[in-house]
């Protein structure tokens, strides 16, 4: 592997860093956030080191021979601890103070395996300048050869025990965290694999056979593709409710072109907007999902229960499920009361038996408003509007909302329209 690939390397993960850098100037406080950070720089800077051309400044700048080697060696192990605190905090705990017992264990732990590798390499003589086999050229040279295999050694430990940490949790959760989890757990697999070829190159000299490309060529690449997978399982917790919110926003627009034809787009416009809002995903759902709230409340006077029922029928009687069929009902009845209001010119109707307190579903919409706050998905607090006792109810759930946005261009319910119209 060439300097390039190190660095481009370094640079994407040193990008996430200064990305995170606001939060961490909010919440320095915050163990799991410190860690956090601490795992994204200290992957760059050892993608940093590890280039050739930095090992060769850093021997030049320092003017001792193969002094990159040492300091990539620590900063290895530093990662190594950052990422054991951060799964550590990550997976939390009853007892703080047990979280921090056990985060200082690990840090004092690597800390004396970093000081132990910087005194053998003091104590050793490694005169020959060696940018990419220092391992096994050194591979039998006193006290070296004792920093090479502390190296390796610490390294797998806190691979082996971070990959086994996320398969175990694993089992545990569910959602995004669980697929991170996953990501993570081959992540370090792989950087496990880096350790035990580092290894075996290593014992090969020892055993005079020449293992050098298992050191030079496939250890590396199994870092690299094990680095980039560990980062991705860092920032998979942070981008996925952020996907799962953009995805709702993106299945909620049938359903708001719907509920705008009754309005006038009346719905959109009373929904302040700012160039801010652009890139925030949670902001625009919850902005789209107040706006189909406040269509729906507009046409909620042309609600029809019986028109709902047909069409939940015939969903069933072509084989639909149950929720399905729900859907399809409420987008139905949802589709004719704005054909409806369309009709009316805006005015309240008298269609249906079922005419919903426009007051009512104005309160009850806000509480629901409230529980989509931050851009939860699917949160179904305050989700029911309807009359005060055995009247009309429609589930205005974030939820129910992308069922109905899914089947509001479906046949049965543009069947359900067609006849509504044909009858008058």
């Amino acid at each position: 592997m060439n300097g390039l690939v190190y660095f481009m390397a370094a640079a994407a993960l040193w990008t996430g860093f200064a990305a995170q850098l606001p939060g961490l100037w909010r919440d320095w406080r915050d163990p799991l956030k410190c860690a956090f950070c601490a795992v994204i720089f200290l992957a760059g800077f050892c993608f940093a080191l590890g280039a050739p051309p930095t090992v060769g400044f850093i021997n030049h700048a320092v003017g001792v021979p193969n002094a990159a080697a040492c300091v990539t060696y620590g900063a290895v192990n530093a990662f190594s601890a950052a990422s054991l605190v951060l799964i550590v905090h990550w997976r939390g705990a009853d007892d703080p103070a047990q979280l921090r017992r056990v985060s200082r264990a690990w840090l004092l732990a690597y800390a004396l395996v970093i000081a132990g590798q910087t005194a053998l390499f003091a104590a050793g003589d490694a005169p020959v300048e060696r940018r990419t086999d220092f391992d096994t050229y050194y591979a039998g040279t006193p006290f070296i050869r004792e920093m090479i295999v502390l190296y390796l050694v610490a390294h797998m430990a806190a691979a082996f025990t971070t990959t086994i940490l996320c398969w175990r949790w694993t089992l545990r959760i569910s959602g995004w965290t669980r697929w991170a989890l996953a990501v993570l757990a081959v992540g370090w697999l792989c950087t496990s694999a880096y350790g035990v070829v580092k290894m075996v190159a290593v014992a090969g000299r020892w055993s005079g056979h020449h293992w050098d490309p298992l050191s030079t060529r496939l250890a590396p690449m199994l870092v690299t593709f094990g680095a980039a997978l560990t980062s991705a399982g860092y920032v998979l917790p942070l981008l996925g409710p952020r996907i799962d919110s953009l995805l709702a926003f993106l299945r909620l627009g049938p359903l708001l072109r719907l509920v705008e034809a009754g309005t006038g787009g009346r719905s959109r416009r009373n929904v302040l907007r700012s160039w801010r809002s652009l890139g925030d995903v949670e902001l625009r759902l919850t902005r789209r999902t107040t706006a189909i709230r406040d269509g729906l409340r507009e046409v909620s006077v042309h609600f029809d229960e019986g028109v709902r029922e047909r069409a939940r029928r015939r969903a069933r009687t072509l084989g639909l499920g149950v929720e399905e069929a729900e859907a399809i009902g409420d987008a139905a009845m949802v589709a004719v009361a704005v054909e409806v209001r369309a009709g009316t010119g805006g005015r309240s109707g008298e269609m249906g038996s079922g005419v919903l307190d426009p007051a009512v579903l104005d309160s009850v919409a806000l509480d629901a408003l409230a529980g989509i706050g931050g851009g939860v998905v699917g949160t179904e607090v305050g989700s029911e509007v309807g009359t005060e006792a055995g009247g009309l109810r429609l589930d205005t759930g974030q939820a129910a909302l992308i069922r109905m946005s899914r089947v509001v261009r479906g046949g049965v319910v543009e069947g359900t329209v067609r006849a509504e119209r044909a009858e008058g």
